[in-house]
């Protein structure tokens, strides 16, 4: 389970922010039960989604992209860097003070009954420091530093003792562009490993790559899998005029050809062998009589003819339902692009409910949909906001910070103004004057 997250000094953000996932006490609300659960021993209750709110530009999808750079780089910097090679890290440019300065990342997070504390530095050329530590639940409230590192100097703790002495003897195993933690994975350090399965379980929906969801809600179906199954049992209940869909495997020997636009789509779902590869999708619709009998199925090809909401829709349900089952977390950029409000809080919803989410899965997303934003869906410790300042530094804070009294329409006051998080918007008609 996420705890929180927090960055300083990464692309819009100059100063340290921080997005938590811990429930506020005070926030009492009628959704105390579905939105919020409690972890045995531990002595913060967590939240089950929280919303960004904020003007384009502001913030939104780049301290997503944040999350997912981390994730990114503990679980490949000791094996798919070399020597050399440059950290995908940009620095708040717009400030004479940071623009030289590495960037940190810092995530607090929940396995087997254990919080950990794991963050690094880091600027183009080098990891200037890492830090783990870890707090039993079932002991004193007491961290224990698991290691520490400055540039390649390291404090050890005795479970990491085997990367003390893998490490002492010369910089071609440790690199200053590889994180510790993601070496220790390599040395089947236990912890090491438990922190890097917690990171590769963390799930993207990020907008700069649809392809690689839709491909993964595509291979569920086509291996008939429970979630594969529940995404068509899904979109059969949306109102969407499919009732079925059919993803078929077409041998490359068979000389068998789909549109490029969907063979470019899918190529990497699923390879059997050097023949096989999974290259057509199809949406069934039921067709009828001039009596509106029903007489026989009609079946289109999905990517050519569906509409991009229900494209959308059918590669987003794969990850969801995969963080549902699994008790994992997703972030997604733009929740709310190409579907219906009905829809997307319908989505919500799954993840607020002990019935639909017994596992404890947590979804964090952003949007411009202002219609999610109400005292049914969310309290206010589930919704935030980001905002630049005149200098262009991008900021995260909390509905839970202001206060609000009860029934309070929080559309209404967002598209106000009253929280912040909103796009300043001068006259422009003028442009269009003689």
């Amino acid at each position: 389970m996420l705890v929180q997250f927090s960055i300083k000094n990464f692309k819009t953000f100059k100063d340290k922010v921080t997005l938590s996932m811990v429930a506020s006490n005070y926030d009492k609300s009628d959704l105390e039960g579905s939105n919020v659960f409690d972890i045995e021993n531990y002595s913060h209750r967590l939240l089950k989604s929280a919303v960004v709110y904020g003007a384009n530009a502001s913030g939104k999808t780049k301290f997503i992209d944040a999350l997912a750079f981390m994730r990114w780089f503990v679980i490949n910097s000791s094996t798919k860097t070399q020597e050399g090679d440059e950290i995908s890290v940009d620095s708040f440019k717009l400030s004479t003070q940071t623009e030289n300065a590495p960037s940190e990342f810092e995530v607090i997070f929940l396995i087997n009954e254990c919080q950990y504390r794991y963050g690094f530095e880091a600027d183009k050329n080098s990891i200037k420091s890492e830090w783990l530590f870890q707090k039993k639940l079932t002991l004193k409230p007491k961290e224990v530093e698991l290691f520490y590192r400055e540039g390649l100097e390291i404090d050890f703790h005795k479970s990491f003792q085997k990367m003390k002495r893998v490490t002492k003897d010369g910089d071609d195993i440790l690199r200053d562009n590889a994180l510790i933690l993601s070496l220790s994975n390599q040395f089947k350090v236990k912890e090491a490993k438990e922190i890097s399965n917690y990171f590769r379980r963390i799930g993207f929906l990020l907008g700069n790559e649809p392809d690689h969801y839709e491909s993964f809600s595509l291979n569920e179906i086509f291996e008939s899998t429970e979630i594969g199954l529940k995404i068509i049992e899904t979109i059969k209940r949306f109102d969407i005029g499919i009732s079925n869909i059919n993803v078929r495997e077409v041998k490359s020997s068979d000389g068998i050809k789909s549109p490029k636009e969907l063979l470019d789509k899918i190529d990497e779902i699923i390879k059997k062998n050097k023949d096989t590869i999974i290259i057509e999708t199809e949406s069934v619709h039921r067709k009828y009589d001039n009596d509106y009998n029903y007489v026989d199925n009609e079946v289109f090809n999905f990517s050519n003819m569906e509409s991009a909401g229900t494209q959308k829709l059918l590669a987003v349900l794969g990850p969801i339902y995969d963080s549902l089952v699994n008790g994992n977390i997703v972030f997604i950029d733009e929740l709310d692009s190409r579907l219906h409000p009905n829809i997307v809080s319908h989505l919500i919803k799954l993840f607020n409910s002990s019935e639909t989410n017994p596992k404890n899965a947590q979804l964090i997303f952003n949007t411009h949909n202002t219609n999610l934003l109400n005292e049914n869906l969310f309290r206010r410790d589930q919704v935030w906001f980001t905002q630049k300042n005149r200098y262009g530094e991008g900021k995260l804070f909390s509905l839970a910070e202001f206060k609000v009294r009860k029934g309070e329409n929080f559309e209404e006051r967002y598209l106000d103004g009253r929280y912040g998080g909103i796009p300043f918007l001068e006259n422009i008609s003028n442009l269009f004057n003689s």
